[in-house]
């Protein structure tokens, strides 16, 4: 359980990296360039898929640590 929690982890950790260019956005609206902050743009392919994979490794995560505390 403990190595699927390290590959989980490291999993996660790789698939954040990747989505690097959300992170120029959110820090142009905390600056003040908040023209887009509003704009409805919507994630189509490798986006939309980086994304589900990101919150399904995320539930897998949390999902595995609460096992690990009741089991071990």
């Amino acid at each position: 359980m403990q190595i699927l929690l390290i590959i989980v982890s490291i999993l996660l950790i790789a698939i954040v990296i990747l989505q690097s260019s959300k992170s120029a956005s959110a820090s142009s609206s905390i600056m003040g360039g908040n023209d887009e902050l509003f704009a409805n743009r919507k994630e189509r392919g490798s986006e939309l898929f980086i994304t589900r994979l990101t919150a399904a490794l995320g539930v897998a995560f949390f999902v595995i640590c609460i096992v690990m505390e009741f089991v071990g």
